[in-house]
């Protein structure tokens, strides 16, 4: 957790909430940051789907909960999400829904984040780091989609060219 924008009196405070935040995510997994708030049957028909890496499953499931709600930024994350990691995602439709889940919520640091990686995927460096300091500007006292994104920037960076 980063915190590094705080004045002299806020420092003690910075130090509480960097010690009530410990923990964090651990790769490209799904946490509550992308969970759509909902009771619906197929979100959480999704949501189990993913969490068992049956990623089809997961896409069928949120086409039906992204008919019933299409304002839904939350589901379009979730879609995406769902998408990109499935097999030969197509990334033209990956990119559509984050960005929707972006023009609706443009602070949806689950977006950000899962954004930021799928450009990384299709080897655009430049945009990955646009929405890394989307996320710097959003987390104020550093978030996990920040670290997250930033760890996927450095390993991309590190790879044998």
């Amino acid at each position: 957790m980063r915190c590094h924008r705080f004045v002299l009196g806020a420092g003690l405070l910075c130090w509480a909430l960097l010690a009530g935040a410990a923990g964090g995510g651990g790769g490209d997994t799904p946490s509550p940051s992308w969970s759509a708030k909902s009771e619906d049957p197929a979100v959480k028909t999704a949501q189990a789907a993913i969490a068992a890496g049956d990623y089809a499953s997961a896409q069928l499931a949120l086409k039906v909960a992204l008919a019933a709600d299409p304002g839904n930024a939350d589901l379009h994350n979730l879609y995406a999400y769902a998408l990109r990691k499935g097999p030969n995602p197509d990334m033209d439709l990956v990119f559509k829904h984050y960005q929707e889940a972006l023009r609706i919520d443009p602070k949806h640091r689950g977006a950000q984040e899962y954004i930021g990686e799928a450009y990384l995927m299709v080897n655009n460096l430049p945009k990955a780091k646009e929405h890394l300091a989307a996320l710097d500007k959003l987390c104020f006292f550093g978030c996990s989609e920040y670290a997250e994104l930033k760890k996927a920037i450095a390993d991309y960076e590190a790879r044998p060219k």
